[in-house]
């Protein structure tokens, strides 16, 4: 019986499941998606009197839905619309604020910019929509913004002391920018994703650690990422710690602490929505060193928890190759595995942001 944590990412269940039906999937080789990922639309706005966000003032949404529309008009993407806002959230609240603070007390407005000529008169920083157009044109002005995560997005055009001061309104905003828009939308598809890098073989530090099966699912089964060891999930957590520069203890990226909100990174089936949470692009075209992810079920994948495996090559007939632990039915379960697969097989890819901001 599994542990009923959240540290498990066990990719079989029964020994044909895997080799059935991920083999002949891998066979079907579906049309090659376009290698340019599109970063997605922005959104239109829908507010109304009837419109209601707990927590948020008729007068906090009215300036939201400004900051959305100074977007559109300058065809930012809905991942845009929502850095802004959680900007917004970050400096003000939301409210147009006739006062700065004790380092910066010239600042004013929704995103509290000083009177240093960069942002125009004083009418402009208080006039929701001006403050927010320029705000936007200086964000579309920062090279790869839409790869970065969107807090250092935000700081790269608010010179905040602290790069991560906005992480933790993001939720927030993603939750406005929902509600004030005229349709559903989430980040998939937002896919702008950078060159990865491909690993090196089995690199995984932990290879001859035991596994939870071994040794029970106490703490002596967790690795210092969190998770359990030999898992897909430790195997993916560790690439992508190594991708971003992070290659021995104190790790950054941990099961615990990937989250915004607080909330682990957990097993394969949640992995997608930590994504989503952090900020993260994700998208339907393989990169190199990007995650694979697939949902409970997809390509063989358990029936509850899902699997999680890395990209290590892009093939040109519409296949990649992926490399993981834990893909393979008993004996061979908990090692390391590589295999090719149709690009139309996972549910989704998993983008890294740009990898300088990480070192």
């Amino acid at each position: 019986m599994k542990p009923k944590g959240l540290m498990v990412g066990v990719a079989v269940v029964t020994p044909g499941l895997m080799l059935g039906l991920v083999v002949s999937l891998l066979l079907l080789l579906g049309g090659s998606k376009s290698a340019v990922a599109d970063c997605g639309p922005g959104v239109t706005l829908s507010i109304s009197e009837d419109i209601k966000v707990d927590g948020y003032s008729p007068d906090q949404l009215t300036n939201a839905a400004a900051i959305m529309n100074a977007g559109k008009a300058l065809n930012l993407s809905a991942k845009g619309q929502m850095i802004s806002v959680m900007v917004a959230l970050g400096e003000s609240g939301l409210h147009v604020l006739d006062h700065g603070d004790g380092p910066a007390p010239d600042s004013r407005g929704l995103f509290q910019q000083r009177d240093n000529g960069a942002w125009g008169s004083y009418a402009d920083r208080m006039d929701p929509t001006t403050s927010a157009t320029n705000f936007i044109k200086a964000l579309q002005a920062v090279e790869g913004w839409e790869l970065l995560e969107p807090t250092i997005a935000g700081t790269k055009v608010q010179r905040n002391a602290d790069p991560y001061h906005y992480q933790k309104y993001w939720p927030e905003a993603v939750k406005l920018v929902q509600a004030l828009s005229d349709g559903k939308f989430s980040l998939e598809g937002s896919g702008c994703a950078i060159p990865g890098q491909s690993g090196a073989g089995d690199d995984y530090p932990w290879k001859d650690s035991p596994t939870w099966l071994q040794v029970g699912a106490g703490s002596a089964a967790a690795s210092p990422l969190g998770m359990f060891y030999r898992e897909c999930v430790d195997f993916a957590l560790w690439r992508v710690n190594q991708q971003m520069g992070s290659t021995g203890a104190p790790f950054k990226f941990l099961n615990g602490t990937f989250r915004p909100d607080g909330q682990g990174l957990g097993s394969a089936l949640t992995w997608k929505a930590g994504w989503d949470a952090k900020g993260w692009p994700t998208g339907s075209v393989p990169r190199i060193g990007a995650v694979v992810w697939y949902a409970p079920g997809v390509g063989g994948a358990d029936p509850a928890f899902g699997h999680v495996a890395v990209v290590k090559e892009v093939k040109d007939n519409g296949t990649y190759v992926e490399e993981g632990y834990n893909g393979n039915p008993p004996p061979d379960d908990h090692n390391y595995y590589t295999r090719t697969v149709s690009s139309n097989v996972p549910s989704a890819f998993l983008y890294l942001p740009i990898q300088e901001e990480k070192k």
